[in-house]
């Protein structure tokens, strides 16, 4: 799953330089605020919550921000957000599953199914590429808090599934049902992590040349743009030279 983590790091070094920092911590408010209306308003008990807050910390989100975000769910006039799964095909028939929020569901899938068709790509069913994904648990935590050999034994006491120790980044991968308890585990021993979530983790990942590793890279980016998008997942590698070149 090495391609897996490298198009993961690529996107969010590459993030990390061009977002929008308005739009990202929109982003991350809105499913605050969803995570908050769905369950108890407490991150204590409400895992969905928990998740959302430390992706919110991970990338120095104000902690006003984040405790309006909060408080907003409770608001009567607060919008109600639809969550929508688009899945599609970018150029070299590489699956790419998009996650929304959406107040309108018609707007969205305009805007995704524009995205797609620009970059030479196309939409398909519900169903269409999700059966080449996992629905996981996964915890990052920064690559210096512990050994590899450290992280894996103490993963493994958690429950986990698997460890993956690349770039500066251990990732722990879960199952759906066990995620909060291992990130308990774990966050007691090493400190809260960059990031938990449930993610689509693909079972295979698939090589392309350097130009349609671009052109997907810039379909994905051009998706994360899109304010109603939260994530967005695939299943190709990436050569050293296109992260070279994205990154440079």
């Amino acid at each position: 799953m090495s391609g897996h983590s490298q198009f993961k790091n690529i996107m969010h070094k590459k993030g990390r330089q061009d977002a929008i920092r308005s739009k990202l911590f929109s982003k991350l408010a809105r499913e605050i605020t969803v995570a908050a209306k769905l369950g108890l308003p407490d991150p204590a008990m409400n895992a969905r919550l928990r998740a959302a807050v430390i992706a919110a910390r991970a990338e120095n989100m104000p902690k006003d921000n984040i405790e309006r975000a909060i408080k907003k769910a409770s608001s009567a006039d607060t919008e109600t957000y639809e969550e929508v799964r688009y899945e599609g095909y970018a150029p070299g028939g590489v699956a790419l599953i998009v996650e929304a929020l959406t107040d309108n569901r018609n707007r969205t899938a305009g805007e995704v199914r524009s995205s797609f068709t620009k970059a030479g790509g196309s939409l398909a069913e519900t169903g269409a590429v999700s059966f080449m994904f996992d629905r996981v648990g996964s915890i990052t935590f920064d690559r210096k808090v512990a050994t590899d050999d450290a992280m894996l034994e103490a993963a493994i006491e958690a429950g986990a599934d698997d460890v993956v120790s690349e770039g500066d980044e251990h990732e722990i991968i879960t199952s759906v049902e066990s995620l909060r308890d291992a990130q308990k585990a774990l966050e007691a021993k090493f400190g809260e992590p960059h990031k938990a979530s449930i993610v689509w983790r693909a079972q295979n990942t698939i090589s392309v040349d350097d130009e349609a590793g671009e052109k997907i890279l810039r379909l994905i980016n051009a998706l994360e743009e899109n304010d109603d998008v939260q994530n967005v997942s695939a299943n190709f590698e990436v050569s050293d030279t296109l992260i070279a070149k994205m990154e440079g």
